[in-house]
C-alpha cells in the first residue's frame, strides 16, 4: 500500500480491555490517528487489562492523560472531533465525561454484549472455559488446558476493528453512524467452527493433544535439542516419512498400509517417528522432512521469535525504546510486512498527545439516506479451501457482498470432511454460508476465460492458494492489476507470498508451532496446539479486515491495494504479551468431580463447558450465535460476531452444490459482454 485506508480518521481509545488496545493498534496500522486515554488507576487483575502492558498497546499512538474528572477541556475537544470511540463498559472505571458526537462510531467491547453480565468484567481465561475452547485443548488422557495467550480478547479485537471499518463505510455512504456492540463470548463461540460440526452430526468432540482426528502420523515430537511438529495426510506422505526415518520397509508394511490402519496403530507410528526424531537435532529433522515435502516446523520458543527467519524477513517484531529508556519488543504492521513501523512509530510518553489534538470538526451526518448493509453491491470472488479465505468470504457475505466461491469441478476438498448430512459436510456448510458456488476447471480454456471475465466484474479477490499458484494460472498480481485496477486482491498463506519459506507447505498446526503459541501453551512440559484452528482463524479475520480497509482505500484514491497476509504473522501477534518477559499465569484448571473448573487470577470460578454444553447454553441462544438457515431443509449456521447495531450482518442461507459453467450462469452473473470493471460503472 502506498496510502493509508483510514487517513484522517481520529480514534479515541478509552477502553481498558486488551481487546480495546489491540483494536486501536489495528486501526493505527491502517492509518488512523489513535489517541489512548490514560488514567492513574492501577491495572485490574480481574480481566486482561491493557495497562498491565501499557507500552505494548500504546505503541504507534498518542497519549492523553485524564484525571477522571469531567472538566478536562483537552479530552472534551478530542471527543468532539472523534470519528471512532472504543470503550469497554464492563471494565472501564469512568464513563465518558461528555456525550460523543452524533456522527461518531462508538464501539463497546464487553464480555457478553451491551446490557449483559451486570457490568462485571470477565477474564479471557474464564471466557475460554465458558466457550468450549479449554475443553478442546490438551490430551484426552489429561485435563483440559487454557491457551497460553488471551486469544479471546485478541480475536475479538480483529472482529471489532472490522466492525468499525464497516460502520465507517456505512456512515460514508449513507450519512448514518451507528454503535458497535462487541461481545467477547460471541467471538469465542464463533471460533468453535471446527468442533461444532461433530456435535451437529451427533458426535462428541474430544481433546486430541497434538494429534489429528483423521490423520497419522501427526504430532509433536521431541528432537535431540527441541521439539518438531510434523503433519501428514496421505499414503504418499507416509511412504516418504518412512524413507526419511530410514525404515522404507514400514512404507510397505500392510499393518500401516492405509490411513485407517495407521490411525488404529498410531501409538506404534508415533514411536517409530519419535525414535528417529530424538536422535537428531531440530534443524536436521526439519531439513530432511522438508526435502521430502512433508509439512513440519520447529516449536519456536516465544523468546526466539525475533530470530525466526520468516518473522525477521517480514519485520514482524520491532525493537523500540519506551519513554523510561527500556528496550521493548512490539509487533510490526501485519498489513504491510516490509514496513518497520506504523502510526507514530514510537511508544508515546504519557500525555504527549495533548498538543496534537486535531482542530478538525467531526464528520457531520449530512443528508441521510437509508443505510444498507456495508457491502451491498460488492462482488467478491473467493478461491479458498478449508478455513482462512472461506472465513473471510463468509463474513463478507453476511455484510451484504455477493460472494462467488470458485471451486474445482470435483468441489472444495472440505466438502469431504465428516460428518455429513444429505451428502453435504457440516463443516463446509458452516464455513461457507451465504455464498454462491461455481465449479470451474481453471486448467482449461473455458474455465480460464470464465474466471478472467468474473475477475473483471469483481471488487474483491480473496484466495489462500499456495504462493505462486495463481500466477502459474496466468493471474499474477501484475496481471490482475491490469485486468481490473479496482480489484482489491488479498492473498492469505501460511508464511506469506514474500517469505523466507516460499515453497514450504503449511497447516494450521505447523503455523501454531512456528509462532510461539505452542511454547506458550504447555501441560507438564509438553507444548500443545490450541484445539481451535487459531492460526487459520486469525488469518481469515485479518483477511476480512484487510478487504474492508482496502475497499475504503480504493474508493478514496481510485485504485485498489494488494494484501500479502501471513497466518504466521497474525499467530505470532497473538503471543505478544509474552514477548517482554514472563506473562503472569492467567489461572488454573481444577478437577471438580467428573468435570473441571477454571479459576482465574482473581479467584473467580467458572465450569469448563463442553462443546455440547456451549451449543445448548441459554446465552448462546440469546445472542443468536447458532441459528437455523432459511433453506427448505434448515442447516445449523454460526451467527455473526460483528456487532453492527443499525446494519446488522445477515446470516440466512447455506451454500449449495457448485453450479457448472453454462450460458445461463454466465448471463445470470452478467458476464455475457465483459467490458469495464463493474466497480467502475457504479
Amino acid at each position: 500500500m502506498s496510502a493509508n485506508p483510514l487517513q484522517d480518521i481520529i480514534v479515541v481509545e478509552v477502553g481498558r480491555r486488551v481487546a480495546c488496545g489491540a483494536a486501536g493498534s489495528f486501526l493505527a496500522q491502517l492509518g488512523a490517528s489513535v489517541f489512548v486515554v490514560e488514567t492513574d488507576a492501577a491495572p485490574d487483575a480481574s480481566f486482561e487489562d491493557k495497562f498491565s502492558q501499557r507500552d505494548v498497546f500504546a505503541y504507534g499512538k498518542n497519549s492523553l492523560r485524564w484525571s477522571g474528572e469531567a472538566g478536562d477541556p483537552a479530552l472534551q475537544k478530542l471527543i468532539e472531533v472523534a470519528d471512532v470511540i472504543i470503550t469497554s463498559s464492563d471494565a472501564d472505571l469512568k464513563a465518558l465525561p461528555v456525550k460523543p458526537p452524533a456522527a461518531a462510531i462508538v464501539c463497546d467491547i464487553t464480555a457478553f454484549g451491551a446490557g449483559e453480565g451486570g457490568g462485571k468484567p470477565v477474564s479471557d481465561f474464564l471466557l475460554q472455559a465458558m466457550s468450549g475452547m479449554v475443553d478442546t485443548t490438551g490430551d484426552s488422557s489429561g485435563p483440559p488446558v487454557a491457551i497460553g495467550a488471551p486469544v479471546v480478547e485478541l480475536s475479538s479485537a480483529l472482529y471489532a476493528a472490522a466492525s468499525i471499518v464497516a460502520a465507517l463505510r456505512v456512515r460514508r455512504l449513507s450519512g448514518t453512524a451507528q454503535a458497535v456492540d462487541m461481545s467477547l463470548y460471541d467471538c469465542a463461540v464463533n471460533a468453535m467452527a471446527t468442533f461444532l460440526p461433530s456435535h451437529f452430526g451427533g458426535g462428541k468432540p474430544r481433546r486430541l493433544g497434538n494429534r489429528h482426528s483423521m490423520a497419522a502420523p501427526w504430532n509433536a515430537y521431541r528432537a535431540s535439542d527441541g521439539w518438531v511438529l510434523m503433519c501428514s495426510a496421505s499414503e504418499a506422505h507416509w511412504q516418504k516419512i518412512c524413507e526419511v526415518i530410514g525404515k522404507p520397509d514400514l512404507g510397505r508394511d500392510p499393518r500401516f498400509g492405509s490411513l485407517a490402519d495407521r490411525m488404529a496403530r498410531r501409538d506404534d507410528v508415533d514411536t517409530y517417528v519419535g525414535d528417529w526424531m530424538k536422535a537428531h537435532p531440530v534443524r536436521e529433522c526439519i531439513a530432511a522432512l522438508s526435502a521430502a515435502n512433508i509439512a513440519c516446523g520447529e516449536i519456536v520458543p516465544v523468546g526466539a521469535l525475533a530470530d525466526e527467519p520468516n518473522l525477521r524477513h517480514r519485520h514482524m517484531t520491532q525493537d523500540v525504546t519506551a519513554p523510561d529508556g527500556r528496550r521493548l519488543r512490539v509487533a510490526g504492521n501485519l498489513f504491510e510486512p516490509g514496513q518497520a513501523a506504523y502510526g507514530t512509530g514510537a511508544i508515546p510518553a504519557p500525555d504527549n498527545g495533548r498538543a496534537a489534538i486535531p482542530a478538525k470538526a467531526a464528520v457531520a451526518a449530512g443528508e441521510s439516506r437509508a443505510p444498507q448493509l456495508p457491502l451491498a453491491g460488492i462482488r467478491v470472488v473467493e478461491l479458498g479451501q478449508y478455513t482462512t479465505a472461506p472465513l473471510a468470504g463468509r463474513h463478507l457475505a453476511t455484510l451484504g457482498a455477493e460472494v462467488i466461491k470458485v471451486e474445482p469441478m470435483e468441489g472444495d476438498s472440505a466438502r469431504q470432511w465428516a460428518p455429513h448430512r444429505d451428502g453435504m459436510s457440516y463443516f463446509f456448510v458452516i464455513s461457507n454460508a451465504g455464498k454462491r458456488a461455481v465449479g470451474a476447471d481453471l486448467r482449461g480454456a473455458d474455465g480460464l476465460a470464465f474466471f478472467r471475465d468474473l475477475l473483471r466484474s469483481a471488487d474483491v479477490l480473496v484466495e489462500n492458494m499456495k504462493p505462486g499458484s495463481l500466477a502459474r494460472l496466468g493471474f499474477s498480481a501484475e496481471v490482475l492489476a491490469d485486468l481490473n485496477p479496482r480489484l482489491v486482491y488479498t492473498s492469505i498463506t501460511g508464511f506469506g507470498a514474500d517469505s523466507a519459506y516460499p515453497q514450504r507447505p503449511a497447516f494450521d498446526t505447523v503455523v501454531q508451532a512456528m509462532c510461539g503459541l505452542m511454547d506458550a501453551t504447555r501441560y507438564d512440559g509438553m507444548p500443545l496446539k490450541a484445539g481451535i484452528s487459531i492460526a487459520d482463524i486469525g488469518g481469515g479475520q485479518l483477511g476480512l479486515l484487510a478487504i474492508l480497509a482496502g475497499l475504503e482505500l480504493r474508493d478514496r484514491i481510485g485504485r485498489a491495494p494488494r494484501y500479502d497476509l501471513s497466518m504466521q504473522d497474525v499467530a505470532a501477534w497473538l503471543t505478544q504479551l509474552s514477548w517482554n518477559g514472563e506473562r503472569p499465569a492467567a489461572g488454573t484448571i481444577e478437577p471438580d468431580g467428573g468435570s473441571f473448573t477454571a479459576v482465574d487470577a482473581a479467584g473467580n470460578r467458572e465450569p469448563v463447558k463442553s462443546v455440547a454444553e456451549v451449543a445448548a447454553a441459554p446465552r448462546t441462544a440469546a445472542r443468536n450465535l447458532i441459528i437455523q438457515s432459511r433453506d427448505d431443509k434448515p442447516w445449523p449456521l454460526l451467527g455473526s460476531p460483528l456487532g453492527l447495531t443499525v446494519t446488522p450482518p445477515r446470516v440466512d442461507r447455506a451454500i449449495g452444490q457448485p453450479k457448472p459453467l453454462t450460458a445461463a450462469l454466465t448471463r445470470e452473473l452478467g458476464l455475457e459482454q465483459p467490458s469495464a470493471p463493474r466497480a467502475a460503472r457504479r
